[in-house]
């Protein structure tokens, strides 16, 4: 450190007191003495979710019972709701709706992606990417067999040699829930538009931590989570974006009810919704979409470029402290160097990274492990101080120097980690 000014805590306390986004922690329900840091698997509650919540149950279903969906406009959720994530997604209205779950979402693009470019058949992807994607894509493999769908896998640094005229779909998740490195997605999109394939973003990770900017950037399709970033609540329903000048040529495999031009006419053919509506399927969970619908309140007058401005000045003191502690050599950093290279997270490896995250939780500093060896922090800042930051490593210290996470009780694992 003897070329690099030293942290200390008054320094990030003065960064708190000059914080822009400062007033919206309160917005959240956080438990006194908290550190959370993982809001990139499961956003905390906000602070107006209970009242939205009791007045859905109380008046809406128990009073309003099944009128609700007229009356409150249960019905149009999935629309409104989408309309509203739309913004954070750098998309213009009539492009986004709010159903099902990322995995329900891209067997519906991806299926729909194919047809529209057949007779290619190649969805290519890359090695790492979240499990559920490569899945989803495996599954659709195995129902159309490989004269209809072929998944092929390569690294990060090859997928733009990788694009070429086989490729049907360029399927990514634009940032690695793994290490948080990040996509160019401009650049990736334009490549795979040159050799005619179509493109779908996977944005769990992205969606309400990092700007996007989808209609500037010529996306296709995308999908994303409501309950990371989107502090919608655990399994909150997801969001489809399907680019307007593509809306009236695809179809999508799951022709649902809700996805008809006329549900309530009944009729036993299918006629697609016009525009975004023909992705939606089944009866929309309303008490969830609700939930939802109330959290992304905690973005009003929120400039995303400020979100990741102060993202990046969080990852920087971090890493600025680790180095100061002499963590690095122990547990060296996973994600990109580069702030403009990552997400709203970093990742550090060690081999016991999972009874290092246990101790941590234990010490009130809540984050991630993801196998194979990688100890996540996730910084939501909205939310996250940087006094956290000080408190959050400096307990990482003392953890990782006293040897305290080689207790047993550290090293036993449940069906979630």
């Amino acid at each position: 450190m003897s070329d690099q000014k030293k942290i200390d805590l008054e320094q990030l306390r003065e960064l708190d007191a000059n914080d822009s986004l400062a007033s919206k922690r309160v917005e959240f329900k956080i438990p006194e003495g908290l550190i959370y840091l993982d809001g990139n698997s499961l956003g905390p509650l906000p602070a107006g979710i209970e009242q939205r919540l009791q007045e859905m149950i109380t008046q809406q279903w128990g009073q309003d019972l099944i009128s609700s969906w007229n009356k409150h406009q249960w019905i149009d959720l999935p629309v409104k709701v989408g309309e509203r994530i739309a913004p954070l997604l750098g998309a213009a209205p009539g492009q986004v709706v709010c159903c099902d779950s990322i995995s329900v979402n891209l067997f519906k693009l991806l299926g729909a992606a194919l047809q529209l470019n057949s007779p290619r058949r190649v969805v290519l992807s890359q090695q790492d990417n979240f499990p559920t994607d490569l899945y989803t894509a495996q599954g659709i493999a195995g129902l159309l067999g490989d004269a209809r769908c072929q998944l092929k896998q390569v690294s990060s640094d090859a997928l733009y040699d990788a694009l070429d005229e086989t490729v049907a779909v360029l399927m990514l998740t634009h940032v690695n829930f793994r290490s948080g490195a990040m996509h160019d997605m401009r650049e990736l999109t334009r490549r795979a538009h040159d050799v005619g394939a179509l493109v779908i973003w996977d944005l769990a990770h992205s969606a309400g931590a990092v700007p996007l900017a989808l209609d500037a950037d010529n996306v296709d399709f995308a999908v994303g989570c409501g309950y990371k970033y989107l502090n919608g609540g655990p399994g909150a329903p997801a969001f489809v974006y399907v680019a307007e000048r593509l809306q009236q040529r695809v179809e999508q495999p799951l022709s649902g009810w809700m996805g008809h031009s006329a549900p309530f006419n009944f009729d036993a053919g299918y006629a697609a919704a016009a525009g975004a509506k023909r992705f939606l399927s089944g009866t929309p969970p309303i008490l969830s979409m609700a939930v939802l619908d109330a959290a992304l309140d905690v973005f009003d007058g929120v400039d995303m470029q400020d979100v990741r401005a102060k993202s990046q000045q969080l990852c920087q003191m971090f890493l600025g402290l680790m180095r100061q502690l002499e963590l690095l050599p122990k547990m060296p950093c996973a994600s990109p160097a580069n702030d403009k290279e990552r997400g709203s997270q970093l990742a550090f490896q060690h081999g016991d990274a999972f009874a290092i995250a246990q101790a941590l939780i234990d010490q009130q500093v809540i984050v991630d492990f993801r196998a194979p060896d990688i100890l996540r922090f996730g910084f939501c800042p909205l939310y996250t101080r940087f006094e956290d930051i000080w408190h959050a490593v400096h307990r990482l210290s003392e953890i990782v120097t006293s040897g305290t996470y080689k207790q047993e009780i550290f090293n036993q694992r449940g069906a979630v980690t």
